[in-house]
């Protein structure tokens, strides 16, 4: 990651809202500050503006209505975005999927290689820099896009339910892996998801959003002095997180209706 004096908030979203062509309405009057340093999941039903609000702070897409402002633009600092799906290219090996912003960028492949093998050991795939996306698991599959997507070492990670296809015990892995990552890197993390028991484990807040259209109905903070571990799934702490989050997403998802 960059060495830089990080601005407090790095995205401040005012008053954000989101209209497509069609006339769906994806967000609106959407209020929300991405401090440094934070976990912050984005919880809610499917067609609540999750991702779109990923799109907007990537820069992926513009809103129709309000301000978005990233205080880092000016620094020089990089944005990392995992997708749901790999999005692997099958030709080219992990090494070579990796090397691909790089390669972007104007990097020769020799130039990149440190680079790109310090991404891959922290994915813990130093050893299948060779090995085809065929020839990985889903997991592994996973893990060399979020390599791709730290080769950069991005002051900002944005995450679009990356893990919604994983069986629990991958998933579990990668959380505790993603949490590491976060730790060694010290990335701001957005990240979202369908799961009220993967955002009380991960974040340090949660935003509750519910569609039509989307916006936010409530945020909830999480005590980011506990372990997390498997001792903390078990955990009281755990417990009372995942009730509120589960009590907000249901008030969010019944409001819909009224």
């Amino acid at each position: 990651m960059l060495e830089m004096t990080r601005p407090q908030t790095l995205v401040a979203l005012r008053g954000i809202g989101k209209t497509y062509a069609n006339g769906t309405r994806a967000l609106e009057g959407v209020d929300l500050d991405i401090r440094a340093g934070e976990f912050l999941t984005l919880l809610g039903p499917s067609g609540c503006g999750k991702s779109t609000i990923l799109r907007l702070i990537a820069g992926l897409d513009a809103p129709s209505g309000g301000v978005l402002t990233r205080a880092f633009d000016n620094l020089g600092a990089e944005i990392g975005f995992v997708f749901q799906e790999p999005t692997l290219m099958p030709w080219a090996s992990a090494f070579d999927n990796v090397f691909l912003p790089l390669r972007l960028q104007g990097q020769s492949r020799r130039t990149a290689a440190p680079s790109v093998e310090e991404a891959l050991s922290l994915v813990g795939l130093a050893d299948f820099a060779a090995a085809y996306p065929r020839e990985l698991s889903g997991g592994m599959r996973m893990r060399v896009s979020i390599a791709r997507a730290l080769v950069l070492r991005p002051l900002l990670l944005l995450m679009d339910e990356p893990f919604a296809a994983l069986d629990e015990i991958a998933r579990f892995r990668l959380n505790d892996d993603l949490l590491r990552l976060q730790e060694e890197l010290g990335a701001t993390i957005v990240f979202v998801t369908h799961s009220v028991y993967e955002s009380a484990y991960l974040s340090s807040r949660i935003v509750v959003m519910a569609a039509r259209p989307g916006r936010i109905t409530a945020e909830i903070g999480v005590d980011n002095a506990a372990a997390r571990d498997e001792a903390y799934r078990v955990s009281a702490a755990y417990a009372a997180t995942c009730k509120r989050a589960a009590g907000a997403l249901r008030d969010a998802v019944h409001g819909e209706d009224l």
